[in-house]
């Protein structure tokens, strides 16, 4: 009998370890209900009422979770009103770890987006629409979101990104800038074919400065035969007319390219083609030319309402740990500063707060520095702060305005595997401290406290494609200042700038850098737009770091460039230091190695590489699905090489 009781109480005991084997499975679609448990049969409505379901099992210390806790979210869209917000109380353990993930098989979306309704035809003339569109264009009232009117400056038509109204149809019928004048902040141009309103409006300019672009809001026009004088508002005006890099170039030598090449965008006037739209804040409707084959009386037409989707955010001290994204689509993100204060970028789509020409040389830390500048970073659809073992894998970043996944600072041992990013307006994946505001720019950054420093992450077999759309000075993928990263075995095209750059300052000092790692990666189509460019870009001093067996190649050809062989395969620009650079393939040995300092070493780069690691380069075989779909060079660019 005392035999059968200690079998008995074996049984149970293994039927109480199987049912805690498990973790914790939180269940969540669009027609659930906040109210509800949480279980596949009564799930949640909200991600955000099953992170506080989750946070509540780990404050109580629940026995459910002792192998971690599934939040599983079923197919839809799940459009928020604010970022969704996860903090150190979400946190979990490595053998309990907190994963947000798609249910099997489901394609659950993550959205900031408003959809734009009632679509109607407009017969009559709209005053100040060009004649070619009059009856052809639709219209809409702006949707309210929070009691405002939406101020956005993406729209997505059936998932396609429609044509912000612009006076060029194409970048290649770009104009070029007659003269600037810096003591008046003004810029003269020749009348555009399509001619000016005389009231500028809501009208911006985009203007292409060797490696960035800057968008200015204009405040003023002036009609002068057939030129026409162009000012701006504050604070942009002031910054694009003192900063010395990148300036707009004017060309009077004849030692370039030409002027830079600008174009006009978001006025009525300009709406001249299908695909175009505009939205006039002050009449409330928005104006949009379907393309061929676009039904507007049942098309799912998206305005973004949010600039970030999802921030993770810690302390140094109480960081968020062991939380993961797997599968979630990211879509529909708006990027509001160039309609709000413009954006006039230093590098990299780091914005300029204030930046001058030094009247005497030298800083304390660099004595021929001959400028300075302090910068902002632009906000991003995935934030995350002050974390460690998190990550994001299989999952879709798309339709977004500025940067997708930003890892911003105190970061370390994370994981960013096997992710789709496209249609992205700046930068895919972006890591590391660059300058905070009161930080200026060119100062070696070396913190007191390691834990601010990005450390330890790992960027893996993500594929980037069709990225910096919008702000064309952005990366494939960027980091800062950043210790032991490893980017490895990632695809990267139709780039706008550079595929991956690493580093920041522009110093030969000591920093807080080191050890990264560049390996294996395939980057082609890039230089889309701008130059002084290459596939893999470096700055400052990074002691033991490694660029190798890396496949760079096909880069644009650019009508507009300022300096139209000022392209690179491979760029070590100022202050790179104790790099190794070796077995990386491209067509030939063009590369620049800029005012670098010492200990770099270069090794057997070009055409001479092994095919081998050629072909190696890019993504793995479990990984290749991801260019299913994904087609390059859709406007049949000229490419160099």
């Amino acid at each position: 009998m005392k035999s059968a009781h200690a079998i008995l109480l074996g049984i149970c005991m293994l039927c109480f370890i199987s049912v805690n084997s498990h973790a914790a499975d939180i269940w969540v679609t669009v027609n659930g209900n906040d109210n509800n448990p949480g279980t596949k049969d009564q799930p949640k409505l909200t991600i955000a009422a099953a992170l506080r379901q989750a946070r509540e099992l780990r404050r109580l210390n629940d026995p459910s979770i002792t192998n971690g806790i599934n939040i599983i979210l079923q197919g839809g869209e799940y459009v928020l009103d604010e970022p969704l917000f996860i903090r150190p109380e979400d946190s979990g353990t490595a053998t309990s770890p907190t994963v947000i993930e798609n249910a099997l098989g489901a394609k659950p979306v993550i959205s900031g987006g408003v959809d734009v309704k009632d679509w109607k035809r407009v017969p009559a003339n709209i005053f100040g629409l060009p004649k070619k569109a009059q009856g052809k264009v639709w219209v809409a009232t702006i949707p309210q979101v929070g009691g405002n009117t939406l101020l956005f400056r993406q729209l997505w038509v059936n998932g396609i990104k429609a044509i912000r109204a612009r006076e060029s149809n194409t970048d290649g019928e770009m104009n070029r800038i007659l003269s600037v004048d810096k003591q008046n902040q003004e810029i003269w141009i020749h009348m555009p074919a399509s001619g000016l309103p005389k009231y500028p409006d809501q009208m911006e300019m985009v203007i292409h400065q060797m490696w960035a672009s800057a968008n200015l809001r204009v405040k003023s026009i002036t009609i002068k035969g057939n030129q026409a004088r162009l000012t701006f508002y504050q604070p942009e005006s002031k910054i694009e007319f003192e900063h010395p890099w990148p300036a707009p170039v004017i060309d009077k030598g004849h030692k370039m390219n030409g002027n830079s090449a600008f174009y006009l965008t978001n006025s009525l006037s300009f709406l001249n083609r299908q695909g175009e739209w505009y939205e006039d804040m002050h009449t409330n409707k928005l104006y949009y030319w379907p393309r061929k084959g676009e039904n507007m009386l049942d098309a799912k037409v998206i305005a973004p309402s949010l600039e970030t989707l999802v921030k993770v955010t810690g302390t140094i001290e109480r960081p968020v740990s062991f939380v993961w994204f797997k599968g979630i689509i990211f879509e529909n993100t708006t990027w509001l500063r160039p309609s709000q204060q413009g954006h006039v970028p230093l590098q990299a789509g780091m914005y300029l707060l204030d930046a001058y020409k030094l009247k005497i040389k030298g800083t304390p830390e660099k004595s021929g520095l001959e400028n300075q500048a302090w910068v902002g970073r632009p906000a991003a659809a995935v934030e995350l702060s002050y974390t460690n073992h998190t990550g994001f894998e299989n999952c879709t970043f798309t339709h977004l305005a500025s940067t997708a996944l930003d890892y911003t600072r105190g970061t370390r041992d994370d994981e960013i595997k096997g992710n789709l990013f496209t249609d992205i307006g700046g930068t895919a994946i972006q890591i590391g401290i660059y300058s905070d505001e009161a930080f200026e720019a060119h100062l070696p950054y070396n913190p007191s406290d390691l834990r601010e420093i990005c450390t330890n992450e790992h960027i893996e077999n993500n594929l980037v494609a069709d990225v910096t759309n919008e702000d064309w000075g952005c990366l494939g993928i960027a980091a800062g200042y950043v210790k032991g990263i490893k980017i490895e075995h990632n695809e990267i095209c139709d780039v706008s700038y550079s595929g991956i750059s690493v580093g920041w300052g522009w110093t030969k000092a000591a920093n807080a850098m080191s050890d990264n790692i560049i390996r294996a990666n395939k980057i082609h189509h890039y230089a889309k737009h701008m130059y002084d460019v290459a596939g893999i870009y470096t700055l400052s001093a990074q002691p033991n770091s490694v660029i190798d067996s890396n496949y760079v190649d096909s880069i644009y050809r650019v009508s507009y460039a300022h300096d139209l062989e000022h392209w690179f395969y491979l760029y070590t620009d100022e202050g790179s230091s104790y790099i190794t650079i070796k077995n990386n393939w491209c067509p030939s040995e063009k590369f620049l190695k800029n005012a670098n300092g010492p200990g770099n070493v270069w090794e057997n780069n070009g055409p001479m590489v092994a095919e081998s690691i050629k072909n190696s380069a890019g993504l793995q075989m479990p990984y290749k699905y991801l260019l299913k779909g994904i087609k390059v060079n859709l406007g049949n660019q000229p490419i160099n090489h």
